[in-house]
């Protein structure tokens, strides 16, 4: 029997109970380590649904380049994929994101071209930049667009998470709570999960400082890989039932405390995911479930201010 490839080892991840964050009388809360995926990002699942799905249909020839603006995360997992399957990528990144995860990206044979940020910061003017960089970039011959936003094919990557948390929390889950950047994880994660729960209740989560989603104005955050500063163009405001902000200093905070209190090395999205998973099972009572995601692993941020306090 053949061994499996690389793009066999993503999912199945391992889904643990938060045991010593939790307060008292709260719902139980489960969180799916996505980090335990080949590059330690829940967007493996993505990136091998939209490079496999554009292959299949002849938009992606063999041997071609794959473009994408990224702010990494979906970089790398786009770099794991075309490595394992013989196509070029070029990416356009910022200083705005982590040292960590330009050198991941080009360990795997990426291309990078940069695009400056205003002192670091994650706003809507720096995305929209890097998007429209990229477009440029994918009309050279043999290039093709991934365009995440734009992308459909990148929820169908998150059915199957869905399903496994189903399956791993004892085929009991009340609510799921994940925060928001291209829209595609929690809609995917949560159509799975409301194939078995109808009353599944879906809480998204953004920065403070730029909740676009509730109503508020862009704004700057330092949040890595989610809150583009404004609506992703295949949001789904009618599959989501609450919407709840978390700053940046929290989500940073949070990140640390899930490190030394639980054993959990993650980065500051998954410290925001945490944080509202916990004001969800404090409404929620204990005889509920509620599931979030550690997104990625923190070793993607030790040279950041995550782990500097």
């Amino acid at each position: 029997m053949p061994s499996p490839r690389i793009l066999d080892a993503i999912g199945n991840t391992p889904l643990v109970e938060l045991r010593h964050l939790v307060p008292a009388g709260c719902a139980r809360v489960v969180a799916k380590l996505e980090s335990a995926n080949p590059t330690g990002s829940m967007k493996d699942r993505m990136a091998r649904a939209m490079i496999e799905r554009a292959a299949a249909e002849g938009r992606l020839s063999p041997g071609g380049t794959v473009v994408e603006y990224t702010a990494g995360t979906t970089g790398i997992s786009l770099a794991l994929v075309c490595a394992a399957l013989g196509y070029r990528a070029h990416f356009v990144y910022s200083d705005a994101f982590s040292e960590e995860k330009r050198y991941t990206m080009r360990a795997y044979g990426a291309t990078i071209t940069d695009v400056a940020s205003d002192d670091r910061k994650i706003t809507e003017q720096l995305i929209k930049r890097m998007i429209s960089t990229s477009k440029e970039i994918s009309r050279r011959p043999g290039h093709w667009w991934c365009d995440q936003l734009n992308n459909p094919d990148g929820e169908s990557g998150y059915h199957r998470l869905g399903e496994e948390i189903w399956q791993q929390a004892g085929q009991r889950v009340d609510a799921l709570v994940h925060v928001v950047s291209t829209a595609h994880s929690i809609h995917g994660t949560a159509r799975a999960l409301r194939r078995r729960n109808p009353d599944l209740r879906v809480v998204a989560v953004e920065p403070a400082e730029s909740a676009v989603l509730s109503g508020k104005p862009s704004g700057s955050h330092k949040i890595e890989g989610i809150g583009i500063g404004f609506t992703p163009p295949l949001w789904k405001p009618n599959e989501v039932d609450d919407i709840l902000t978390v700053t940046t200093e929290e989500a940073k905070h949070m990140a640390r405390r899930l490190a030394r209190e639980e054993a959990i090395f993650a980065g500051s999205s998954t410290g925001a995911n945490v944080i509202a998973a916990i004001r969800v099972a404090e409404r929620l009572g204990p005889r509920s479930t509620v599931a979030t995601i550690v997104v990625d692993s923190g070793l993607r941020y030790v040279s950041t201010d995550v782990f500097r306090a």
